[in-house]
C-alpha cells in the first residue's frame, strides 16, 4: 500500500526572506473573515484551559491566548486525519486570507503542504498535483512533497513519474523510510508490468512471476 506523508518532520516550517524564522503569534484582530475555527480546540491542547483559569481569577481582563501558526496547522492536520477534508480546505483558505490581509512575510510551508493534502482528499487531484509541484520547485530540499506527489502519480498510472519523484525525495533525505517503502512498491509495479509484457511475448515463466509480484502488491 502506497504511503503518503501527513506532516513535515518539523512541527512547522516558516520560510521568509530566504531563511527560517520562528513562528509568530497570530493576533485575533488579524482575521480577515472571522474566526478560523467554529468548534473550540480540544481540551488536551492546554492553552484554552489555562486561559479559562486566568479568566476566572481576573474576569475583567481578556485572557484568551491567540493561536500560533503551529496551533493552527496542528488543528488543520487533525481535521484531515479525521476525514474532514472539505472543512480543512475552507479553514486553510481563511488562514491564507488572514496572512494576506495582515501582510505576513514569507510562506507558511506547512500550510501549503496541508492545502495540497486537502485538495487530494477532496478529489481535486490535478490541483493537488499542481500544489505539490509548486512546493517541489520552491523547496526541493523537502522530501514530503515529492513523496505525496508520487502517490498522486501512482493514482494517475504515471509509474515512471512516480519513480522520479521518489528518487528526488530520497535525494533530499536518503533516510526517509516512507519514500524507500514507496519506491519498493514502484519497483514491484514496474516488474509486474514487464513480466506481463514478457508473458504476452510468449515467455511462459513470466506469468507465474507476474502473479507472485501481484500477490505481494495486494498484501
Amino acid at each position: 500500500m502506497f504511503q503518503i506523508s501527513r506532516r513535515f518532520l518539523p512541527a512547522l516550517v516558516l520560510v521568509a526572506c530566504g531563511g527560517l524564522h520562528a513562528p509568530t503569534t497570530l493576533a485575533q484582530s488579524a482575521s480577515a473573515n472571522g474566526p478560523l475555527f467554529i468548534d473550540p480546540p480540544q481540551a488536551d491542547e492546554g492553552w484554552q484551559g489555562l486561559a479559562n483559569v486566568l479568566d476566572a481569577l481576573t474576569p475583567s481582563v481578556d485572557t484568551s491566548i491567540p493561536m500560533t501558526p503551529s496551533d493552527i496547522t496542528n488543528r488543520i492536520a487533525h481535521m484531515l486525519n479525521d476525514g474532514r477534508s472539505q472543512e480543512a480546505l475552507e479553514v486553510i483558505e481563511k488562514r491564507q486570507a488572514q496572512r494576506n490581509a495582515s501582510g505576513e512575510i514569507g510562506q507558511d510551508v506547512q500550510l501549503m503542504f496541508l492545502r495540497a493534502r486537502a485538495l487530494a482528499a477532496n478529489g481535486k487531484t490535478n490541483e493537488a498535483v499542481d500544489a505539490y509541484l509548486a512546493m517541489t520547485t520552491d523547496y526541493p530540499e523537502l522530501p514530503e512533497p515529492w513523496n505525496n506527489l508520487a502517490s498522486l502519480y501512482i493514482k494517475q498510472q504515471k509509474i515512471d513519474m512516480a519513480y522520479d519523484a521518489l528518487t528526488m525525495a530520497l535525494r533530499a533525505d536518503p533516510n526517509y523510510t516512507t519514500a524507500k517503502a514507496n519506491l519498493a512498491q514502484v519497483h514491484l509495479l514496474k516488474a509486474y508490468a514487464l513480466y506481463r509484457e514478457a508473458e504476452s511475448a510468449g515467455m511462459r515463466a513470466a506469468a507465474a512471476r507476474a502473479q507472485a509480484v501481484q500477490s505481494i502488491l495486494q498484501r
